[in-house]
């Protein structure tokens, strides 16, 4: 998800200093920054819901935009990394509310399971979403750096070569991660049903 117009990350730093300063000025100059990959990430992972969905990449952005810099009180991000990890979870936290509203909306309707594939998981059910979000925090209990390589994957469309690169892993490293997970979750899922 990175260009060569991508702001030096030691800007970012900086201002991410400056708002844990109290810096108010700081959060309007950050959100430019990050709003153009913050919006592909939206893009991305709404291109994935069924027509019809209430969500639209920018309002999507400007929620975890939001939830990022509103508990900026409580959380730290040191670095860009920080803030696009806390953003990938707060975009995940977001479609899995929007997916249980959806579900709730329906009160019980006749929901029929079926097998979900968990290579090419297109999340368009949200009980498919539901499933997901509850594998993920079940695999963050037993292997946490593998939780988060599948949601920067999934939630945030990072490829395994961004993620590697954003937390700073070999490739090798990553690649033997997500083998691991996608294992996990599928053994999970399937033992849910």
């Amino acid at each position: 998800m990175s260009n060569a117009e991508d702001p030096p990350a030691i800007d970012i730093t900086q201002l991410l200093q400056r708002l844990e300063e109290g810096d108010g000025e700081a959060a309007k100059e950050l959100f430019p920054i990050v709003y153009d990959e913050l919006r592909q990430l939206a893009r991305l992972r709404l291109s994935e819901e069924k027509v019809g969905h209430t969500l639209q990449p920018t309002a999507l952005v400007n929620e975890v935009y939001l939830r990022l810099i509103g508990q900026r009180d409580t959380v730290r991000y040191a670095s860009r990394r920080g803030l696009m990890v806390a953003a990938a979870e707060a975009m995940r936290h977001i479609l899995v509310d929007s997916a249980r509203r959806r579900l709730a909306q329906r009160r019980g309707g006749n929901v029929r399971r079926e097998h979900l594939d968990v290579d090419g998981l297109l999340l368009e059910r949200p009980d498919e979403v539901l499933d997901v979000h509850d594998a993920i925090e079940a695999l963050a209990l037993a292997d946490a750096a593998a939780a988060e390589i599948v949601k920067l994957h999934y939630f945030a469309g990072y490829s395994l070569a961004e993620i590697a690169e954003l937390q700073g892993l070999s490739r090798a490293t990553v690649n033997r991660r997500w083998v691991y997970a996608r294992a996990w979750l599928k053994t999970h899922i399937e033992s849910q049903k």
